[in-house]
């Protein structure tokens, strides 16, 4: 096998366990199980867990005086335990084995991303020289989504007898994946049952507390040969003891074929039944690993990235996690993009503006699953138009943390590990996620040419979005400008000025630009609607007859600051004191998480001229130069090259990148504009949870937006795809780190448009099609067609 396509770990080590049970999850976009060894229990080392797609439950905890209700993903019961020991001839039983026994010798973990499956070989000694090899191989099967399955083959060395083995389907499950979290209620399952069916099939069900979700998982058993079998249930636990014998030079095998079902499927039936009968008929493991690779091997037709040496490697990686957490299933789940995928607990498996970076990756590879996720925030549309209402405006407001409901789920308190304090938490303030929403569905809409989304459900979000921005602008007389104030923007460092009662800070610029963004894009879509939508929609969405006027206005007249002739981050940011960077460093080394340290010192970054991650910055990677530049002249300001090039300077020094959407942010920018530190920060995404850069926090889930950062960096940095209205546009900023890429897209109504970029030109294949050539836009704005059928290649200008 081709090693590009494999992850492996050579070594058990405690310390980084979590890190590899996280890297090493396997998922279908329905469902996630992590990389945990099948032996293992939750403990400080170990956290196996699978969660379902979609699955929240609401708990009250009691913290610092006060109750937090929290929505989270629930950590559903535990299908892969197996736990097994040795009987040798003659002698007393062996311990129960596991990594941590002092009995392993050699312990191999290898994620296959080809066939999507992980294999760990272990090999135990005892104290008589008693060998025993151990094979476990994976799957969560991408072909059906309600399927998983785990082989484990055992064989001896130098000695015969049985291994005594029990296959446990535990439902004694928690929340507790998140050290910080400790404090807070985890216990999301209620009501457990569990049975023993036939042909070795246990069951388990049982419900989430508040949200009510059913579930049924089923798990099917098998022993080759075959062995003398004890089945004991609990309410919550289902297990077979089995007997194999074992002979010298031949495995003895057990295999557990699960199946999952729940509440929330369509169409509604009875999950722990569908379960039963799902897992009862399924294919023997051959017969299921065949069809899963098949499954795989389609997945990576559209949506791999093929780019040479360690970079291809990594970025195949992030491409396999997304493509496991948001699959082709995923279209028809009513799911959200979790900013932590269905890898871990962090964040609650919430659903942030990680999608802003996820969706133009899925956009163009995977467009019914892009339009799937648009059509979450579509449902919840009526949750986000409550809260606009709730906080005085109108339109849609859409909440910084969302999960089922689409409720604001941002907790009121939070605890800083470093002071072990609880403190108040205002990010809810974070009002441009839904300028990320809008920005998609735009996005989405120039790709695909999806008319009935853009005049449908598109049309709602975005529409909906400009009501509530023409709504929280204020006019301020006295700058004869409109302002947005008390918000946060995507810095977070920022939630209040320094002393002040009451937190938010005004006219963010990231906010305000954005804003006026959605506003100009809802005036065009509102005047291409049909005259029949255009006033069903004014209709629908309470429309008055001076609202456009105001968006109009708005649009041209948003207040945005300046200091030191450069874009300010927020009204007021210039007049901060700036941090002694240096000091701190030497103080802590690692300062990215800088506000923790600063609260522990009873300090502020309020006060400071230091950011988390990017801000003003992210309009950079939103927005190409000449597209940010007519932003910013119609509001009436002049961006060009130079005091952009200066902003970006000034920012770089005092940004800590304590999230990782950061360095794919300045990556990309930097690239753009020729950086020299360009692919520092791009390595830094690049390798941002596979070496844990933030320490221990892949372990608790992997950064989803981070991944498709990267993927999203090649193609529309790099290689600079971004599809317009006049066609698809090509301008690249080249890396000689990243010599070349080849991949296909769906754009502009055509699929599998080729695309191989190499040093100096680029080739653009079209496969035949009904819809005609495929419009081309080259830099310099050179316009050509690609008659369908056809490959062309052009010369790219120097840079």
């Amino acid at each position: 096998m081709n090693t590009s396509w494999r992850w492996e770990y050579r070594a058990y080590d405690p310390a980084t366990e979590r890190l590899v049970e996280s890297l090493c999850t396997l998922g279908n976009g329905r469902f996630a199980t992590r990389g945990a060894a099948p032996e293992t229990t939750a403990d400080a080392v170990h956290y196996p867990a699978t969660y379902l797609a979609g699955c929240y439950n609401r708990l009250a905890s009691e913290v610092a005086g006060r109750t937090l209700h929290n929505e989270d993903l629930v950590r559903l019961p535990d299908w892969t335990a197996l736990r097994y020991r040795c009987l040798p001839d003659g002698a007393p039983p062996g311990d129960w084995l596991t990594p941590d026994h002092p009995a392993l010798r050699k312990c191999h973990v290898r994620l296959d991303l080809a066939a999507g499956t992980l294999t760990r070989r272990m090999l135990f000694q005892d104290a008589d020289g008693r060998r025993l090899g151990v094979t476990h191989t994976r799957l969560v099967h991408m072909g059906d989504p309600h399927l998983a399955a785990q082989r484990t083959a055992f064989r001896a060395y130098g000695w015969s007898g049985r291994i005594e083995v029990v296959s446990v389907l535990d439902g004694n499950t928690a929340n507790t994946g998140v050290d910080r979290y400790r404090a807070l209620a985890g216990r999301h399952l209620a009501e457990h049952r569990a049975g023993a069916g036939a042909d070795g099939t246990d069951w388990l069900a049982c419900t989430t507390t508040a949200s009510r979700v059913r579930i049924g998982l089923a798990v099917r058993t098998s022993c080759r040969p075959l062995a003398a079998a004890g089945r004991t249930c609990s309410a919550d636990r289902a297990a077979q003891t089995s007997l194999l014998p074992v002979r010298r030079g031949r495995d003895a095998v057990v295999v557990k074929t699960a199946a999952l079902f729940s509440s929330l499927d369509r169409p509604t039936a009875d999950p722990v039944h569908s379960a039963v009968a799902h897992a009862g008929r399924a294919p023997d493991f051959p017969t299921l690993l065949e069809s899963h690779r098949a499954a795989w091997q389609r997945s990576w037709a559209t949506g791999e990235l093929k780019t040479p040496g360690e970079t291809g490697r990594i970025l195949r990686l992030h491409a396999f996690h997304v493509l496991q957490t948001l699959s082709p299933h995923t279209a028809d789940l009513d799911v959200g993009v979790p900013a932590r995928g269905l890898h871990g607990e962090a964040y609650r498996g919430h659903v942030f503006w990680d999608e802003l970076f996820v969706l133009p990756y899925l956009t163009l590879h995977f467009p019914e699953t892009a339009r799937g996720l648009l059509m979450y925030r579509h449902r919840r549309l009526p949750a986000a138009r409550e809260a606009a209402r709730r906080s005085g405006a109108r339109g849609a407001m859409f909440p910084w943390q969302s999960a089922g409901s689409g409720e604001e789920e941002t907790q009121r308190l939070h605890l800083n590990p470093r002071s072990g304090r609880w403190l108040p938490d205002h990010s809810r303030l974070q009002r441009h996620v839904g300028s990320a929403v809008a920005w998609n569905a735009w996005q989405y809409g120039l790709a695909t040419r999806d008319t009935g989304f853009m005049h449908g459900p598109g049309a709602e979000l975005l529409l909906s979005t400009a009501q509530f921005w023409g709504s929280a602008a204020t006019w301020d007389a006295g700058l004869g400008r409109y302002r947005i104030r008390g918000v946060i923007g995507p810095d977070e460092y920022h939630d209040g000025y320094p002393d002040a009662a009451a937190p938010g800070i005004d006219d963010n610029t990231y906010t305000n630009v954005t804003a006026a963004w959605v506003l100009a894009r809802a005036l065009d879509l509102h005047d291409e609607l049909p005259a029949a939508r255009r006033a069903d929609l004014r209709a629908q969405l309470g429309l008055r007859a001076g609202d456009t006027g105001v968006w109009r206005d708005v649009s041209h007249r948003l207040h945005v600051p300046f200091h030191a002739g450069v874009i300010s981050q927020f009204h007021g940011y210039g007049d901060l004191a700036e941090l002694d960077w240096d000091g701190y460093r030497a103080r802590y080394g690692d300062i990215r998480r800088l506000d923790r340290i600063l609260e522990a010192e009873g300090d502020t970054p309020n006060r400071y001229r230091a950011s988390k991650q990017a801000d003003t910055l992210m309009l950079g990677h939103l927005f190409r130069p000449a597209e940010l530049a007519g932003l910013f002249a119609r509001l009436g300001y002049t961006v060009d090259d130079a005091v952009w090039e200066r902003t970006v300077a000034y920012y770089l020094p005092r940004t800590c990148h304590g999230s990782t959407l950061s360095s794919v942010v300045h990556g990309r920018i930097l690239a753009l504009q020729r950086g020299a530190d360009a692919w520092r920060f791009c390595r830094e995404a690049l390798l941002g949870d596979v070496t844990d850069v933030q320490g221990g926090t892949t372990g608790e889930g992997i950064h989803l937006g981070a991944m498709a950062g990267t993927l999203d960096l090649v193609e529309r940095a790099v290689v600079g795809l971004h599809p317009a209205a006049d066609g698809l546009h090509v301008d690249p900023a080249p890396l000689t780190e990243i010599p070349r890429s080849a991949f296909s897209v769906c754009c502009l109504g055509h699929r599998g448009i080729g695309i191989r970029f190499l040093p100096g030109r680029i080739g653009v294949s079209v496969p035949p099609s009904l819809l005609g050539p495929l419009p081309l836009v080259l830099p310099g704005g050179r316009r050509v067609l690609v008659a369908a059928g056809r490959e062309r290649w052009f010369r790219l200008p120097a840079r």
